[in-house]
């Protein structure tokens, strides 16, 4: 892919009903999605999952949450910089109607999938918090949706938070080829947001392998990279603005995992996440 295939302004997917929908036709892959449906207060917005389960996930606001004949409140939160949130896991083949008194904006993060597993609430306080890297290179991690995390058949989705003027996907890292007990394929996108008026930051992908994605983007709130393949990272915050990204990966893979390949250039440095 070229780096404008790659790198999604905000506002460049936005159709009818949602401000960002990245599915795999969009990206020219198989299996990841991302939409952002906003509302207004007292508004309303139905889908249908169809072979795909996802997670309804607040940026901003609360709602309640209906998939099939199941009812879930969702107390949501101020803004992504404020809080982990609560969020509600929709299967496949269920219809689902999102309504919101106070209005907000939400995340629909998706994977094509086999099974039907149930509908799920998934408490704030039981999503893992962890604390990665450290010096410049320190972020927050809330791992809601991670392998090990929650059950999903296909999806992972991860929150990031990182300190204005740090780096995060640090060192560079990558997950494009099937090795067992090493490495897993996952197609990944990751949707940005900036603290503060005129906030940007940096995110870098680069080839693992001849004629590989590469792209270098000055990224703002609103806007999506991504990573069909090749290594990541990594992604710098302005100082003075913390950067916030949503990752949303699946892969063909029959196990649902996230394994991973530091770049052999920046490890020794680094020893890893560490």
């Amino acid at each position: 892919m070229t780096s404008k295939d790659l790198y999604l302004p905000q506002g460049s997917t936005a159709g009818a009903q949602y401000t960002v929908d990245i599915g795999p036709e969009r990206a020219g892959w198989a299996h990841s999605s991302l939409r952002v449906v906003e509302l207004t207060p007292g508004a309303t917005h139905m889908f249908t999952t169809g072979n795909s389960e996802w997670i309804v996930l607040p940026l901003s606001g609360g709602c309640t949450v209906q998939v099939e004949d199941e009812e879930f409140q969702i107390r949501g939160r101020e803004s992504v910089f404020a809080s982990v949130s609560d969020f509600v896991y929709a299967p496949r083949d269920a219809r689902v109607q999102i309504a919101s008194g106070a209005g907000g904006r939400f995340a629909l993060a998706g994977a094509k999938c086999e099974r039907r597993l149930p509908a799920r609430y998934g408490p704030a306080p039981e999503v893992p918090v962890e604390h990665r890297g450290s010096g410049t290179c320190s972020r927050l991690v809330r791992n809601f949706a991670a392998a090990d995390a929650f059950d999903c058949d296909r999806l992972i989705a991860v929150e990031v938070i990182t300190p204005g003027g740090n780096w995060s996907s640090y060192p560079p890292h990558k997950h494009d080829e099937h090795r067992p007990g090493e490495e897993c394929e996952l197609e990944e996108i990751y949707y940005f947001e900036i603290a503060g008026p005129n906030g940007l930051g940096y995110q870098r992908v680069f080839p693992s392998r001849e004629g590989g994605s590469d792209v270098l983007a000055e990224v703002r709130t609103g806007d999506a990279v991504l990573v069909p393949d090749g290594w990541h990272g990594p992604s710098i915050a302005q100082p003075g603005h913390d950067m916030y990204y949503l990752n949303v990966m699946a892969g063909p893979g029959r196990t649902r995992e996230w394994r991973i390949c530091f770049h052999p250039d920046h490890v020794e440095s680094t020893e890893g996440y560490r």
